[in-house]
């Protein structure tokens, strides 16, 4: 679990996405950005929390948020899986870690009785200038963006 908190200044981040162009925090300055952080493209329930996403983006925008995708996966795993659900928002290629490290959602899981490291499910959502203002733990895969804008009503 993260050891973020909501009020805190976002972690300033410089990493290539699907496209290996150049992203950065600065680079949604003014915007309110949904960062979420996901385990692995194409597995089941980060399928559904993309596609969630993906279904309810123009809604999204139109409220002033943007989408933004992170997991360890490569540029060419990110292309498919974009091409695959016509995801219309970026996915970050972090394969070095340094975001899902920046973030703190690398850590011990636990899964059919073995424990290892990896990402845990998160999503914050940044304001313009670049605060966090809330942060989701217990991620509903198929239910992400109501769940988000239900904290807005």
């Amino acid at each position: 679990m993260t050891s973020l908190k909501e009020g805190d200044k976002a972690p300033n981040f410089s990493v290539l996405n699907q496209d290996d162009k150049l992203l950065t925090l600065d680079t949604y300055k003014g915007k309110k950005l949904i960062l979420y952080f996901y385990p692995k493209d194409s597995t089941p329930g980060c399928t559904a929390e993309s596609c969630n996403l993906r279904d309810n983006y123009s809604e999204l925008l139109d409220l002033g948020y943007d989408v933004l995708g992170v997991s360890a996966d490569n540029s060419a795993s990110h292309q498919k899986f974009i091409a695959k659900n016509e995801l219309p928002f970026h996915l970050l290629s972090d394969t070095e870690k340094e975001v899902i490290k920046a973030y703190d959602v690398w850590g011990p899981k636990k899964f059919m009785g073995k424990e290892y490291d990896g990402i845990h499910r998160t999503t914050f959502v940044i304001d313009e200038k670049g605060v966090i203002e809330r942060i989701f733990t217990k991620v509903k895969t198929k239910e992400h963006t109501t769940q988000i804008l239900e904290t807005y009503k």
